[in-house]
């Protein structure tokens, strides 16, 4: 197809990808692939409600990942039922205290641990609960609640506009760009029409890298047109094409960034503003992608990106690998801000929309 003249091409330069590169038209338009769900027509009601519910309803069915997901994590809490195998109300303390630590080896935190096994030793010692199995409900329930009523609004909330923008950010290695090409694998999936914006524009490799996962899932992508572009023209532009042909959702990578580093922190602040005077309201979505392995420590990322941009969800990724993964509570309850996805794998699948009682059920089995 021939280039038309809002048509966004990265200058030609050695890389490892320029044989790739080459074979990916930028702007090719194709038709979209739609399932037998439904269709993405622009003049649908509710077409991003229906998204959103679509995706909700798959983690549904997609519970075996969510279990094999957290295998590390669940391995690490085994030690509960067999803590609570052979209780006795003479063993209330001891036992309490060893459910702490095992929680907090979890990565639970301090606040919740001890809200929770406060909680129990009220209900145990008032005759509510009177057997292991009843504490390991209680137990489920307890952290099923913390996760519910600071975390709603799990569904992705993409508004009634089109295009939905959603902005990907986050530290560098959290893995920001694939977290963005499985979840446009995912919308893609479900009917909608996606283009990728490669907002990236500090590190070297990371066009190329979005172009690989643009043709890995049929989307369409726009690129910088030179080197040292600012991430907000090219998000803008776009946002700016999405609404023009028809898109359905503009999903943004962005620059990885340390939250410490206060001039790449207001870089984000030009890109959302840029998006907004693009289409009223957006983004729609401001997705802060944060790493399983790292634990609590990802809180302080969390607080400073929230501050500056207003985190509207996160992505917790890696947290197959990883045993911590009580850190998803604790987040959920010291910010207030929902998990929408969890990546629980290396594969195009394996990031899962996040479900808070099959969460529960894969750790506390």
């Amino acid at each position: 197809m021939a280039a038309t003249p809002t048509q966004l091409s990265l200058l030609s330069k050695p890389s490892p990808y320029e044989r790739l590169n080459q074979t990916i038209p930028r702007t090719r338009l194709t038709p979209t692939k739609t399932t037998g769900r439904f269709k993405c027509l622009a003049s649908q009601s509710g077409f991003f409600t229906k998204l959103g519910r679509l995706i909700k309803e798959k983690a549904k069915s997609d519970v075996d990942k969510i279990f094999s997901g957290f295998s590390k994590t669940r391995d690490n809490l085994a030690v509960v039922d067999e803590l609570l195998l052979y209780w006795n109300l003479s063993d209330t303390d001891k036992i309490l205290d060893e459910l702490e630590e095992i929680l907090l080896v979890s990565d639970f935190g301090p606040r919740i641990t001890i809200k929770i096994v406060e909680s129990l030793r009220e209900n145990i010692l008032s005759g509510k609960l009177k057997s292991g199995s009843e504490i390991k409900d209680a137990l489920k329930k307890s952290v099923l609640e913390f996760l519910i009523n600071k975390g709603k609004k799990t569904e992705l909330q993409l508004g009634f506009r089109k295009p939905a923008v959603i902005l990907i950010v986050g530290v560098n290695g959290g893995g920001k760009t694939t977290s963005l090409g499985k979840l446009a694998h995912r919308l893609k999936n479900e009917g909608a029409k996606i283009l990728m914006a490669a907002g990236d524009t500090f590190r070297a490799a990371a066009s190329d890298q979005l172009e690989i996962w643009a043709e890995r899932t049929g989307c369409e992508i726009v690129v910088a047109e030179k080197e040292n572009a600012k991430a907000s023209s090219v998000i803008s532009q776009a946002v700016k094409r999405g609404k023009e042909q028809g898109f359905d959702v503009v999903l943004c990578d962005t620059s990885g960034r340390l939250h410490t580093n206060y001039s790449l922190m207001e870089e984000l602040i030009a890109c959302k503003k840029a998006v907004s005077k693009v289409v009223p309201g957006a983004p729609n979505e401001i997705l802060l992608v944060l790493d399983g392995n790292t634990g609590l420590n990802m809180l302080p990322q969390a607080r400073e990106f929230n501050e500056v941009v207003g985190i509207t969800g996160l992505i917790l990724t890696k947290l197959d690998g990883s045993a911590r993964g009580g850190c998803v509570v604790s987040v959920v309850d010291e910010l207030g801000i929902p998990v929408k996805f969890v990546g629980v794998g290396e594969g195009v699948e394996d990031l899962q929309p996040f479900d808070a009682e099959a969460f529960v059920n894969a750790i506390f089995p």
